[in-house]
């Protein structure tokens, strides 16, 4: 494994499980330290161990839905640490309904965590970025293609997409470079919650690749992303999904 990140300091919301977990075990592999976040202290527990990562590996309690949270947070990387070489904003939640059933809480809710969550977390830990560090937004495939009972999600998802481009013509002059992902259909906790077992087969058909994403697949992008040899791509969108959008299976 190659050693891309040694001595870069990596922030990874959502970081308990599938793919901001498999992040943090992939940047923690080519060399970063890595502070990981999560709302629940015994799923944090549980992926700190995983990770195995020793001293390097940083566990903070934190909503990023709440502004008090995340000031606690910056405060403690700064404290430890004093920058921040790369984000990974990737706390999310999932909610698919019929847009005619979306109560105001639950329309709250999902924009919070996944619009607010996203913007706030890059505001609040904008400061100690490093120069030519990298932001990595994690998006969705449904804000390319319509998806029955996804509207708020999508919408969501949209709205961070078109954040990296205007925080990246924002923090270019730092040099800070912003991008995201569009995973598809990636097996993670989240998507088996979603998607019942039953329903698998026929989102197979769909994907050109006749497989479901890991969360290993995403990692490995976010890692390009943040590294030196993505230096000149800044303010795009890469689309994991297996040919999902652009491609119709045979």
């Amino acid at each position: 494994m190659t050693s891309r990140f040694d001595q870069k300091i990596a922030l990874i919301t959502g970081g308990t499980s599938g793919m901001g977990l498999a992040t943090a075990q992939r940047l923690l592999a080519e060399g970063a330290d890595v502070i990981i976040t999560g709302r629940e202290l015994s799923r944090l527990e549980a992926a700190v161990k995983e990770l195995d990562g020793g001293d390097r590996v940083l566990a903070l309690q934190s909503d990023a839905a709440n502004l008090a949270d995340l000031d606690s947070l910056t405060a403690a990387i700064e404290e430890r640490y004093g920058r921040l070489d790369v984000v990974f904003a990737n706390a999310g939640v999932a909610s698919f309904k019929p847009y005619a059933e979306f109560s105001e809480a639950e329309f709250d809710r999902v924009v919070d965590i996944n619009f607010k969550g996203v913007f706030f977390t890059i505001q609040k830990a904008s400061p100690l970025l490093s120069d030519n560090a990298s932001i990595v937004i994690n998006a969705s495939w449904t804000l390319h293609r319509g998806l029955p009972n996804s509207s708020v999600y999508a919408a969501t998802k949209a709205a961070v997409h078109n954040l990296a481009h205007t925080l990246a013509a924002e923090l270019g002059p730092r040099g800070i470079r912003v991008n995201s992902v569009s995973p598809g259909y990636i097996a993670t906790p989240m998507f088996h919650e979603a998607i019942p077992a039953d329903e698998h087969d026929a989102v197979l058909t769909a994907i050109v690749a006749g497989r479901l994403g890991t969360s290993e697949d995403v990692a490995n992008a976010v890692a390009f992303l943040a590294s030196t040899e993505a230096s000149y791509i800044n303010g795009q969108d890469l689309i994991i999904d297996g040919g999902l959008v652009t491609a119709i299976p045979a």
